[in-house]
């Protein structure tokens, strides 16, 4: 038994217990090959919650820094987010976004689930923010399809993405399967990226029924 169906049979009780997870549209994931997830980042649970109620494991970046904790509960840490398909990256620094990138397209290669936050970091007040072109760069690379989502909720339970959640209720939807052979070998071409960017954007702001900003989240949290 992997880890991964060891945690999602453990754990999987307890969330929907705690959550009383609404999973809208799981149909549009393909049952097979490569396939990207791409959706709003409200707080630190959409990482927990999401994968554990798909039926395909899903990949996803996360900080180095949540697996290289001291102690038991440094290892334990280590252990459930490896376990859940989380994968460790180095995001700081200039190559950081290089090395993200990299890692997403060798797991859609490896005909996997990829799992994407193109807002690139948590939403400051709960409105949907600008994408960043990653994940445009990754669908005209490696071809697979995006399947745009929303986190709905989650917010209301973990506010700020600090402390231990409450219980209440959270809803996960899914859209349809978006594919952009048409854009087939324009990866470097920015405005093709900006437009396969804000296609998938639009899609997450209908799903999530969120405000949208035309501004980078990053920028918005400095301001």
């Amino acid at each position: 038994m992997s880890r991964f169906v060891l945690i999602k049979a453990v754990l999987g009780p307890i969330m929907r217990l705690m959550f009383r997870p609404r999973v809208e549209g799981a149909e549009h994931i393909p049952g097979e090959g490569p396939v990207i997830l791409a959706g709003n980042h409200l707080t630190f649970i959409d990482s927990m919650i999401m994968p554990l109620f798909c039926d395909r494991q899903v990949f996803f970046i996360g900080k180095d820094e949540y697996v290289t904790g001291k102690g038991i509960k440094g290892r334990l840490m280590a252990w459930f987010f490896t376990g859940t398909g989380m994968i460790p990256v180095d995001r700081d620094g200039g190559r950081g976004g290089v090395a993200a990138l990299m890692t997403g397209r060798r797991v859609l290669e490896e005909g996997k689930v990829f799992s994407i936050y193109p807002e690139g970091t948590r939403s400051p007040d709960g409105r949907l923010y600008r994408g960043r072109t990653g994940i445009a760069r990754l669908t005209l690379m490696t071809g697979a399809p995006v399947v745009p989502f929303a986190m709905i909720g989650t917010d209301k339970l973990q506010p700020g993405g600090a402390g231990f959640p409450r219980p209440g209720r959270v809803t996960v939807r899914f859209g349809e399967a978006m594919e952009f052979s048409r854009y087939e070998g324009m990866d470097r071409d920015r405005y093709v990226l900006r437009a396969v960017t804000d296609s998938v954007m639009a899609e997450v702001m209908r799903l999530s029924g969120q405000e949208y900003v035309d501004m980078y989240a990053t920028k918005a949290k400095a301001a």
